[in-house]
């Protein structure tokens, strides 16, 4: 290797040749990972992960930021027992005359009740045998009153009529007298037998089922019946009593 000679004469001492190595390619062996690979020279830069070494430490019931539910306070009120008394309100101590029906109630016997409605059923059919209203002045006590004062028929005007003849077993003339009642005897009379019967002595007839809506689609059918009796024009002056 040549000497370098400088501008003012001076030489220049030789030193060793600088050469650019270029990019470093991958180093030889069998994976150019290191982090895969750890190297001869040394024991890997990236220690394994383990739970002291998280950054994140475990969640634990003392450092959760949420309550349990069990914990969280309850804002709604316990809702009463079935059949006592409601929170807020004071129950009314029953009188004396209450009272005295209550312990006669218990201390009668299971067929008491049902005889004492039959004996109700009984002097009503009497009184209607023996005052005969087929042949009472319209203004014989008792009357309707609002037959009395304004002349129209009321929805119950007719029944007494109705009922002695359906005793006398002449059904057109019951009918003409109060249609509905003549058609609603029959039901009512096998309501109050079936609970007649299991009241007194554990029958247990078959049960009619009556909906709401029949019993509504009954009572409109009774008002409609109420307003045609009364009306001036034929057929419904037939029906007038």
């Amino acid at each position: 290797m040549s000497d370098v000679t400088s501008v003012d004469g001076a030489t220049a001492q030789p030193g060793p040749t600088s050469t650019d190595p270029g990019p470093a390619g991958p180093p030889a062996g069998p994976s150019a990972d290191p982090v895969a690979a750890p190297s001869s020279a040394g024991p890997s830069s990236v220690a394994p992960w383990s739970p002291a070494s998280s950054p994140v430490a475990p969640s634990s019931p003392a450092s959760s930021p949420v309550a349990p539910l069990s914990a969280a306070p309850s804002s709604v009120a316990p809702l009463p027992t079935e059949g006592g008394p409601v929170p807020g309100y004071l129950v009314a101590e029953p009188d004396r005359l209450t009272r005295f029906v209550g312990r006669l109630y218990e201390r009668s016997p299971r067929w008491m009740v049902p005889l004492a409605a039959v004996g109700c059923v009984a002097a009503g059919i009497g009184y209607t045998l023996l005052s005969d209203p087929t042949r009472s002045a319209p203004d014989a006590l008792p009357s309707c009153l609002l037959k009395l004062t304004t002349g129209l028929d009321c929805p119950g005007c007719g029944g007494t009529r109705a009922l002695w003849y359906v005793l006398h077993a002449d059904l057109p003339a019951a009918a003409r007298h109060h249609f509905l009642f003549v058609f609603a005897l029959p039901f009512l009379a096998y309501l109050f037998v079936a609970w007649a019967g299991r009241q007194a002595f554990g029958w247990r007839l078959p049960e009619l089922r009556i909906s709401p809506k029949m019993i509504g689609g009954f009572l409109g059918l009774w008002l409609a019946f109420s307003v045609a009796r009364n009306l001036p024009w034929a057929p419904f002056t037939s029906l007038y009593v």
